[in-house]
């Protein structure tokens, strides 16, 4: 009979939630409300876990800060270079809206005319982008964990991309192995040409990785790609090693080899004029077959007195190997020695382009024996003894 009213009590307290929607009673007079004190606690001991922002580290912080400055000084640099670049424009006379870098670099060497040897000593005017170095992006997570497992080398592109080199090597020392295992041969039609290519340079690697790198560890680079190329099966890797070779004639192909004429004997022969150097001025003919014959305004090399100067002209010769086999006729005139031996010299470089292979011009080009010398005797300053010397200073 007892469970039988508590039955009926539970079935009516049920039916009375139910009609009141889960309301709790009205609590007496002076008393908090428990519902609104329970939420309270709940959130409370809830909210550290759950609410609680991740921590940002040190280096992150630190990075963040130096990416901003670094992007607001770009923006500002950027803006700069368009100013300068449309007034540049005005000046000549241009659209300043279709004003490239080549009309920017033609202004440049018009309004401010120098005779500087290097290049880079030239006044210039270049894009942002171009000047300043390209900047690695963030290494590492808000927490401070680095992205890359060789963050902590110092080099971690670098390092990576010599672990990618010895994969590539062993990859390749497997499969001639499978080959000999099955007594094939690699196919000699798909043999990995790398004529007139070489690796990239130093700086253009550096740029490349965004890392600077020691001579000892470019090294290491050249002669773990030496290994890879060397394989039989190189081919086979043939685009992960064109991605670090570099042409070899880019600059050579683009000079015009002028073609050689017949003379009334049936030889060859171009003719260089304008050959400057210094104050010095000369003309200089090269025939093809000849005798190794120098004629120097009706002279043999005698002409010059120096070594230095006879040397200086048979270089180009010696380089080509093509002493003995031409003649050289050259009128000089105006400077001195080291002036006129340097105007030959250039002249008859610049014709021999004409008898030899692309190959050859891009070594003589390398060598320096197509590139024109504009250094000239710098002249003496008002209140000094010299173009750079002072005079002595004396207290009394």
């Amino acid at each position: 009979m007892a469970l039988r009213v508590f039955s009926l009590n539970l079935v009516k307290t049920n039916r009375n939630l139910l009609q009141n929607g889960f309301k709790s009673p009205a609590p007496p007079t002076g008393h908090m409300a428990p519902a609104a004190s329970f939420a309270t606690e709940v959130t409370v001991q809830a909210a550290p876990a759950a609410v609680q922002k991740q921590k940002v580290s040190k280096a992150m912080r630190a990075y963040l800060k130096r990416a901003n400055e670094h992007d607001e000084f770009m923006k500002t640099q950027h803006l700069e270079f368009q100013i300068g670049k449309r007034h540049l424009a005005n000046m000549m006379g241009a659209d300043a809206e279709t004003f490239t870098q080549e009309d920017v670099d033609e202004a440049i060497s018009y309004l401010f005319p120098s005779g500087l040897y290097d290049p880079k000593a030239r006044p210039a005017m270049k894009s942002p982008d171009v000047v300043f170095p390209a900047r690695k992006a963030a290494e590492f997570d808000e927490t401070g964990r680095p992205f890359h497992s060789l963050f902590y080398t110092g080099k971690p592109n670098f390092f990576q991309l010599l672990h990618d080199i010895v994969e590539e090597t062993n990859k390749l020392a497997d499969l001639e192995e499978r080959m000999l295992r099955r007594g094939n041969k690699p196919d000699e039609n798909q043999k990995l040409e790398i004529d007139g290519f070489h690796l990239l340079p130093k700086d253009q690697l550096e740029l490349l990785l965004v890392e600077s790198i020691a001579d000892i560890e470019y090294s290491n680079f050249c002669n773990s790609m030496d290994r890879l190329i060397a394989s039989p099966y190189a081919y086979k890797s043939k685009t992960f090693i064109e991605r670090f070779l570099k042409p070899l004639m880019d600059q050579s192909n683009q000079l015009e080899v002028p073609k050689p004429k017949i003379d009334g004997e049936g030889r060859q022969y171009i003719t260089t004029y304008e050959c400057l150097r210094k104050t010095a001025r000369a003309d200089v003919t090269v025939r093809l077959p000849g005798t190794g014959k120098i004629s120097i305004n009706g002279k043999n090399i005698s002409y010059f007195e120096d070594e230095n100067c006879r040397e200086q002209l048979l270089f180009p010769l010696q380089f080509s190997e093509l002493l003995g086999k031409v003649d050289v006729e050259a009128n000089v005139e105006g400077g001195g020695p080291s002036g006129q031996a340097g105007a030959i010299r250039w002249g008859i470089a610049m014709s021999l382009r004409s008898f030899v292979d692309q190959e050859m011009i891009e070594s003589m080009r390398l060598a320096g024996l197509l590139t024109r010398d504009y250094r000239r005797r710098e002249r003496k300053k008002f209140g000094q003894e010299g173009a750079r010397r002072k005079y002595t200073w004396k207290k009394r």
